[in-house]
Parts: structure tokens; sequence; C-alpha cells
């Protein structure tokens, strides 16, 4: 203890907090305060640090003076279970920096953790964050470093747990102004442990042929999935503490406002995966219940190089497909839900017609594929930049091939019917259930029958199936149940045999391994045109073009499963009968 020195108040400057009441006590001397000050600003470490330090004042006598001084209950850390500790109520880093933990909640009030009661912009910082009142609890301060040290350790070691070592070649391209990438380096974020995490699952979606991502935080746990051959699956579960640092790396690195959590965002991020290949990620924010859950889909521009025999079209759907594309006029329509691979089937189209003797402009909201050569435009809504608004401008730019990525209104309808009509190919998309009903979308959106007969070439419905992986086994299935399905007495010729999943260690045990494309590819024959004309109905459309041979989705689906490319279970899941 230090020897009772009564000191001279009037002449001691004016000394907040702590050390003026160490010093009212006669704790200190004016002399051991003014060398503690020293100590504390050259070693640049808090006031209490110093103290201890000095051994002027054993820690538990420190404790049990603030507690009597400043009339805070005092409590022993040494028995405290750090798990049944209260999580996500303060940021990791604010318990670092001001050294305080919250130790229980009690309706609306909190009972904060600290070495030094006088600290109150803490605690007036934790009552601004959380909204609750909070009541100062005095614990001696090597245990209140220690707890703290463990809290956060466990966070990150928890973390640790689903970071591999093999991440050297990879890196998020910060595609923002230099100095938002010097603001991310010194904001909370750049925080090593989330940016080697986040790294790890973007390859391992990369590598498991993710095409999205789903970061979904909830009450008690924080969830990530991919989805694998268009089916969502668990991936892992990391520490809830960190939702909010993922949440603000992704949004920094795809150039979203971090500050703002009240509303959707969108954005877009990169991932450098060696030196000459990238891939982009389009970037999605939705406020939630209990916090931001973030989907990013996967934008590779590799598979529009694929070529469209890796599609999956069969040979003489490939040939009409072919025909269409190749002809100096007209539209082209592709039909399907969100996720059926409408995007990369347009693009495999354009990068067959783009050379250097043909203009191609292209409006997309937001384009998903780098293609070199070919004008990509971005609609924004905002700025006024509409799909007619991008439309009319294509047509002043003296277009060879303009596609729309996807006709939602009939002014848009109206600009790419007469821009098919007017010596240009147009290609664009719907959604509609099969090809039959993208006509009568179209005449219900108010088209004129004669400008559709007149405009649209050919229209592709798909679905993606997924197909079987190799360790696929013979299905025992009824015959009955075959009929059912769609095919015929001499389609079950027993020339071939169906086949199910098994599952292996290369398809993660769920028997399958990528997707194949069903198409419905209908061009529009000159009966077809007139049954347009005379305002006909999808139903008399779909009988007339299986007259012309066009194959429904089923039909196409049950022939990759007569070609082994897929399940019986799969076809009836992903077509209609």
């Amino acid at each position: 203890m230090v020897s009772a020195m009564q000191p001279t108040i009037a002449s001691s400057p004016p000394i907040p907090g702590l050390p003026r009441a160490l010093l009212q006590a006669g704790l200190l001397s004016s002399a051991q305060l003014e060398i503690l000050n020293r100590s504390s600003s050259t070693e640049k470490i808090p006031f209490i640090d110093a103290l201890l330090k000095s051994r002027l004042l054993d820690a538990m006598a420190l404790a049990q003076f603030c507690s009597h001084t400043f009339a805070c209950p005092l409590l022993d850390l040494s028995a405290l279970n750090p798990q049944s500790l209260p999580e996500k109520i303060i940021d990791a880093r604010l318990m670092q920096s001001d050294r305080v933990v919250v130790l229980s909640r009690r309706g609306n009030k909190l009972f904060v953790g600290v070495s030094d009661p006088t600290q109150t912009q803490s605690l007036d910082q934790i009552k601004f964050q959380t909204g609750l009142s909070v009541e100062p609890v005095v614990v001696p301060h090597p245990q209140l470093v220690e707890l703290i040290g463990r809290l956060c350790q466990s966070t990150e070691q928890n973390l640790s747990e689903f970071i591999g070592d093999d991440l050297d070649n990879i890196a998020l391209v910060d595609e923002s102004a230099s100095n938002t990438s010097s603001d991310a380096n010194n904001s909370e974020i750049d925080d090593a442990p989330v940016v080697r995490f986040l790294q790890k699952i973007l390859t391992d979606a990369i590598n498991l042929g993710a095409s999205d991502l789903h970061f979904e935080p909830f009450e008690k746990y924080y969830r990530i999935r991919f989805r694998v051959d268009g089916v969502l699956r668990e991936i892992a579960q990391p520490p809830l503490a960190i939702k909010e640092k993922i949440a603000s790396r992704i949004k920094v690195i795809s150039r979203l406002d971090i500050a703002e959590k009240r509303v959707p965002q969108d954005g877009r991020m990169k991932l450098a995966v060696s030196a000459t290949r990238s891939i982009d990620f389009r970037v999605s924010t939705l406020p939630t219940l209990f916090g931001e859950k973030i989907v990013m889909r996967i934008l590779d521009g590799s598979q529009a190089q694929l070529g469209i025999d890796a599609l999956g079209y069969e040979a003489e759907q490939k040939s009409v497909l072919m025909a269409a594309i190749q002809r100096p006029y007209g539209m082209v329509l592709v039909t399907g839900p969100t996720g059926s691979g409408k995007t990369v089937s347009l693009y495999t189209c354009l990068n067959i017609l783009n050379q250097s003797g043909i203009n191609i402009a292209t409006a997309e909201d937001p384009a998903e594929i780098n293609l070199p050569g070919v004008n990509q435009v971005n609609i924004n809504d905002r700025a006024g930049l509409t799909f007619p608004v991008a439309l009319k401008a294509f047509l002043r730019q003296d277009p060879d091939i303009i596609m729309v990525g996807e006709i939602r209104d009939l002014e848009t309808a109206d600009i790419a019917i007469k821009a098919a009509q007017t010596g240009h190919m147009v290609f664009s998309t719907l959604h509609t259930n099969d090809a039959p009903a993208t006509l009568t979308r179209l005449l219900n959106m108010g088209v004129a029958p004669f400008n559709i007969a007149s405009a649209v070439n050919l229209i592709t419905a798909q679905r993606l199936a997924r197909r079987l992986c190799s360790c696929k086994v013979p299905a025992d299935i009824p015959h009955e149940t075959l009929l059912e399905a769609g095919f015929t007495d001499s389609d079950l010729d027993g020339s071939w045999q169906p086949y199910q999943a098994k599952g292996c260690e290369r398809c993660n045990d769920s028997g399958y391994k990528g997707r194949v494309g069903i198409y419905q590819v209908m061009p529009i024959s000159q009966e077809i045109e007139k049954i347009i004309l005379a305002h006909g109905s999808a139903m008399e459309i779909e009988a007339q073009s299986r007259r012309d041979g066009v194959k429904t989705l089923r039909e196409s689906g049950l022939l990759k499963i007569r070609q082994g490319m897929t399940s019986l279970e799969e076809i009836l899941g992903c077509t209609n009968h």
C-alpha cells in the first residue's frame, strides 16, 4: 500500500475520474500521479495498467476501492463460466478497446463489468448502441483482461476451424477507388480471420460448382449455404459474432454502403483465382429480422465459352436453333423460370455470332457475363436508363444484333419487335412455362398479333435437370410408372436401362454431379403464324407445334432418361406433363 500522504487539492490541476479519486483518498501523491501519467503516455497504455504495473496498488485493493468509492457492486470473475455470458450485445472491438464486458441482462438493464467505473463514455456508448440502461459492476482488472481475451480468442478459434491454409493463390479484388480501399484497411471490417474465412468460402463454392451462396443470420445461429446443381446445401455455421464483420467485408468489396442496413442493396465483386482467371459475383443484401441476409450469385464467364454442344441440345434442336440465329433479322426468345440457364444459352448464341464484322449490343439488369467484343449496358432505373431507353439508343448505334435481358412490359416488347422487323436480330427472355405460352403472353401484354407473327423466328423453353454421377445404378421402375411419366409402349422395348442416384465421395453422396439442359425448341411455322393472327390460345399453338414435330419439355426430358443422363425423379420434378 502507498503511505497515506495528504495531498493539497487546491494547488493540484483538475484531474478527472479514477486518478482524482485516488489522489483525494490519499492513495497516490501528486508526484506519483505525475509519474504514472507520464508512463501511461510514453508506453501508450491506459492509466489503470500503468498503476498496476507500478505495484503502488494491487488489483484487488483497487477493485475494492472503486466499489466502495463509486457505490458499485464488486464481482470476482474467477468462478464465472464465460459460456454463460450473453452474446452479440456489444461489439468485440468495443469490448477490447474499452475493457468492458456484458455480464448479464435483466429486463431492460445490462450489468457491465468494468475495472474503472469512471469510464462513463464507454458506458454511454453501450447504452446508445443497445438502447438499454447500463449498471457498472466492478471486477479486478487482471480478471477482466483475461476474460475479454478468452472471449475474443474463442471467436477467432471457432472461425479458424473453417479456414484452410491453401489460400495463397486467391484474392478478393476491390475494384473501387483507392481511397475506398484505404478506408477499408483502417476500418473494423479489415479483420484478417474474417477475410481469410470469406476467401475460403468463395473458393469452396467455386470448387463445388455452386451457382449461389447464401449468408443467413438467425436468432441463435448463422448459416452459410451453397446452391449446387439447383439444390441448397448447408456448408457451415460460423460463430454468430462474426455476422456483422462478414456482411461489412462483402459490402466494402462490392462497393455498397456499409452504414446502410435498412434497405436492400445490389453490387458486384470479383475473386481472382489465378493470374489469368477471375470470377465475378453478383451481390444482393436484404435486411431481415436478425441481420442482413446476403446472396451472392457466381457469374463465371467461362460458361459462355463452353459451346452449344455442352448445353444439352439434341442434334435436331441444335440444327433448328442455329438456323434461326443465323438469320439476318427477327427475334429469338428464351423462356423459363429463374435459374434455368437462360442467360448462358443467350450468351452462347452471342458468342457464336461475335465476330469483328458484327455490332452486338446488350441491355441487362445487370450484365451477368462479361463477353469481350460485345457492347454491354447495365440498366439503371433510378438514373432513367430503362430497357426502352437503352433499346432506342441501340437503334441509333447501327446494331446488327441486340440482346434485351428481359421483356417486362409493352413498351419494351414493342421496341424490340420493331427492331426485329427493321433488319436487326433480337434476342430476349420471358418468364413463361413453355414455348407456346410465350406467344400468348406477348398477346396479353398488348402486342399486336401481326407484329408477333412477323417478328418472332423461334422460341426456346428450357429447364435444368441434375446430371447423374458416375456412381449411378440401374433403377427398377414399374412399367406402369414409366407409361404414366410419358413413355410409350414402343419406347419400352428393353433396349435401354433407366438409372437412379446412389451417392459417392465425388458427388458428396447426392448421386448427382452437374446439370444438363432440357429444351423445347419451337420455330414459328406458317401454321402457327395463322393461329397467332386468329388470336389462338396456347393450347392450339401447342397442338400445332406437336404436329410440326416439336418435342415438349417432358418428351425432351424422357429422352435424357433413355440416354442415362438423369433420373426419372429429376424429370418429373422439373417438367410439366
